[in-house]
């Protein structure tokens, strides 16, 4: 059999084609040029000159082994392991074929179909290596192509970082600035009105201005410093390509990807602070309008709900409501109104669901059951509440600590977990309300659930 040449001319070309570089060809390539060389001539001794085709054979053989023993101790060719591995079962049944026929004849022609049982085998490992070979190859060139759009994305968030900072620059001044002029303005015109008002105006926004300091200085370090660790990876990882070692790089560059998802998470947290104190600080412009409450209430319950039930399909919520046809439309900001909804039927969501996965155990014979009811009424009976729009949110949660309970109004106070809340949301919604001429209020017990009422002007 001369299928060893054949092997090893595509050997050559392939550990010449993909593990060559320009610094290992004056010491690897003169024996794989001899190797190949070598390869053509037995192949055409064996298949022109009949009378010495047994001594190609052996030749072959020979020349196969060597071959191969030389490409496995060579450490410039340890990507191409498996490569050789791939065709080794064949060289070797091929070997084992010769000998047997030198031997015995009529014991090869009696075991001639498992010799060649054998060689298909081989031929199929052959395939099947061959094709795991491509598919890491191409997996590897993926991930080339991600630590390319890694760095990419790297180089984006540097140049958004930096014109954060200037933007962030220009505020300060501007607002240091503007209330330098304010407090020039109240010395001389203590007695206008719109100038307290003003004043007042501005000396919380700045106390805002030094909350979200402290607040987004803590996902900002986060960002930082994973972005420093990036930058340690990817340099290890340019090491770790030349040297071959792809295994690595792969370990390497899911640490770099797992980092980048701490990055965009401490981001979005980054982001969601500075949004909320935005909306906060800033003064609506909405008109107000005849609005279909219920209807109102009713559509944001359902958007939080399939919100909710998108991001986390195991969540589920009985959902109940009540709401009262006699009360018609009332006047007020729809954009506004609905916000306050909104963050309260959220809020609820999140507390039963917390419940949910509350490792407390419950007592026997008893079973938890989320639910989140949202009712309308209008208060016509002679009281001190009379003409009033009352919309309630309710929740069978773990409710809120009587100690806390004083402080969920306040700016940036939030019961969630680190990076799961701003803490401005009731604040914006507490401002809303009033802004309207009614009231929040919340009744809580612990372990038995949560109520906010809105109270409106009819």
């Amino acid at each position: 059999m001369l299928l060893e040449p054949i092997l090893i001319l595509i050997l050559v070309r392939y550990l010449r084609k993909n593990l060559l570089t320009q610094k290992q060809l004056p010491q690897v390539d003169r024996v794989l040029v001899m190797a190949m060389g070598t390869a053509i001539v037995l192949l055409v001794i064996g298949l022109t000159i009949k009378q010495i085709k047994p001594v190609a054979t052996w030749l072959s053989h020979a020349l196969a082994f060597a071959f191969v023993y030389w490409v496995l101790i060579k450490k410039e060719f340890f990507a191409a392991r498996s490569v050789i591995y791939s065709v080794l079962p064949l060289i070797v049944i091929s070997f084992v074929t010769s000998v047997t026929k030198l031997i015995s004849i009529p014991f090869y022609t009696q075991w001639r179909n498992v010799f060649s049982a054998a060689s298909s085998f081989a031929f199929i490992w052959i395939l099947a290596m061959w094709l795991i070979t491509k598919k890491q190859r191409k997996a590897l060139d993926d991930e080339k192509k991600k630590i390319l759009e890694i760095e990419k994305e790297i180089q984006i968030n540097e140049k958004i970082k930096a014109a954060l900072e200037i933007q962030v620059t220009e505020r300060t001044a501007a607002l240091t600035l503007q209330k330098e002029e304010l407090e020039q303005t109240l010395n001389k015109l203590k007695s206008t009105q719109a100038l307290l008002i003003q004043a007042e105006k501005m000396a919380s926004l700045g106390e805002l201005t030094a909350g979200i300091a402290h607040e987004i200085q803590n996902p900002l370090n986060f960002v930082n410093n994973f972005s420093e660790v990036n930058k340690e990876l990817l340099a290890e990882m340019n090491v770790e390509i030349e040297k071959g070692n792809y295994e690595e790089v792969k370990l390497l560059a899911k640490d770099v990807t797992d980092n980048e998802e701490k990055i965009i998470h401490h981001g979005k947290r980054a982001d969601a602070i500075v949004k909320g104190m935005l909306q906060h600080s800033r003064k609506s412009s909405g008109q107000k309008e005849p609005t279909d409450i219920n209807a109102l209430a009713d559509e944001y319950l359902r958007l939080a709900y399939h919100g909710l039930r998108a991001k986390d399909k195991s969540f589920n919520a009985t959902l109940k409501t009540d709401y009262d046809e006699s009360i018609g439309n009332i006047n007020i900001i729809p954009q506004d109104i609905g916000r306050v909804i909104l963050n309260l039927i959220t809020n609820a969501f999140y507390a039963v669901a917390e419940k949910k996965k509350s490792p407390n155990p419950l007592k026997e014979g008893e079973t938890y059951e989320p639910t989140v009811s949202v009712t309308t009424q209008k208060l016509s009976s002679p009281s001190a509440d009379e003409g009033k729009i009352l919309i309630s949110v309710k929740d069978n949660g773990s409710g809120i600590p009587q100690k806390v309970v004083d402080k969920i109004f306040q700016p940036f106070f939030t019961t969630k977990p680190t990076g799961e809340g701003t803490g401005l949301g009731l604040s914006i919604s507490y401002d809303i309300i009033k802004a309207h001429g009614g009231e929040l209020k919340v009744e809580t017990k612990v372990d038995q659930g949560t109520q906010f009422t809105i109270h409106l002007p009819a």
